[in-house]
């Protein structure tokens, strides 16, 4: 048995992992979905000073209470952020590494470093009257919610690498309609072999758009090849 953290990327709450949750729960796997500080089911904790560190936070401190030691962190694109910061917090409670569609950050840098200009339009496109919230795009489910801005300004620091994780994948969504924010980490991660790569025809959200093949990802993790 496997367990399985999937943290969702800006704007969603568990709701956008929970089918692909139950999918793992059915194989026979424990999954936790999360809903980050101040986003989706947790909206009601948003405040100025929710940041990167609280997301990092959320998932240290399910492993810890949660007692899992076997972990593998599952982040959606702002949530690659996360699970990198909360692997490094707790390298003894993580067996591996999966990244859909997601920034695969270095010490020092942040999310708006790492994506393109368009991104960036899309985080201040929305910006808050008050300022520190980023607002769902338009053709995002309903259930989106505002997103808080510092996580998505913030760097992370990292004491060490990931090559202390054994068993690491990337999944890169081939569909995006615009130049995909995440092609030189894909081409890059797909040259090492340490590394499963996978493409997938999908859109950024693919949960959605590829949950049968996404499920047959994460349950061929960490096998041999």
């Amino acid at each position: 048995m496997t367990t399985y953290v999937l943290v969702p990327g800006a704007w969603h709450g568990a709701w956008v992992f929970e089918p692909l949750a139950r999918g793992l729960r059915r194989a026979g796997h424990e999954a936790y979905p999360l809903s980050l500080t101040g986003v989706g089911g947790r909206r009601h904790l948003l405040t100025p000073s929710v940041n990167l560190d609280t997301h990092i936070d959320d998932v240290a401190n399910l492993l810890l209470d949660e007692d899992v030691r076997d972990a593998v962190l599952v982040g959606h694109s702002y949530g690659g952020m996360v699970v990198t910061g909360a692997a490094d917090r707790l390298p003894d409670r993580v067996e591996g590494l999966v990244y859909v569609d997601a920034p695969v950050p270095e010490d020092g840098q942040s999310l708006w470093s790492l994506v393109t200009e368009n991104e960036r339009a899309w985080y201040l496109g929305g910006t808050s009257a008050h300022g520190y919230t980023s607002a769902p795009l338009p053709f995002f489910d309903p259930r989106a919610t505002p997103h808080p801005l510092a996580s998505l300004l913030q760097a992370v620091r990292l004491e060490g690498g990931l090559e202390r994780f054994r068993a690491k994948s990337y999944v890169y969504a081939a569909g995006w309609p615009t130049p995909s924010p995440f092609t030189e980490v894909y081409e890059r991660l797909a040259g090492l072999p340490e590394w499963r790569t996978y493409s997938l025809d999908s859109g950024h959200n693919v949960m959605r758009d590829a949950p049968e093949e996404l499920l047959e990802v994460l349950l061929g993790h960490g096998e041999p090849a």
